[in-house]
């Protein structure tokens, strides 16, 4: 505790003296404050932005846009497909794939994207 040495309370928290009368110089609680926060829900409408950028030049990702490729599914039938979901739509949009562009898309911005495509479902 003395001369630099830290030492923890047992309750996450941490602190450090230094010098024999030494002054409290940090509490290390912003691990312990940030690790029980929940993470913020996807959200669709950045999900819809997203397809915008980079799926609709050549899949329909909303109604009303007219069809760019004909082989390839809408976002209506990738959500109404039994197997479909927001999980196998991030380890499908991980791995890189001919047909498709590498996107570079962050976990947040899959999981924002995977929750739009659910709510096309029927």
């Amino acid at each position: 505790m003395r001369n630099g040495k830290t030492q923890a309370d047992g309750r996450g928290a941490r602190w450090q003296r230094r010098g024999p009368g030494g002054a409290t110089v940090a509490l290390g609680l912003g691990l312990a404050v940030t690790a029980g926060a929940a993470p913020a829900a996807a959200d669709p409408q950045a999900g819809l932005s997203l397809a915008r950028i980079w799926c609709a030049e050549c899949h329909v990702v909303e109604t009303g846009q007219a069809g760019p490729v004909a082989e390839v599914a809408t976002f209506a039938e990738v959500a109404n497909r039994p197997d479909f979901s927001a999980d196998r739509l991030a380890a499908f949009l991980a791995a890189p794939h001919p047909k498709m562009p590498g996107m570079g898309l962050s976990n947040r911005e899959i999981a924002d994207l995977g929750t739009y495509i659910e709510s096309l479902r029927r």
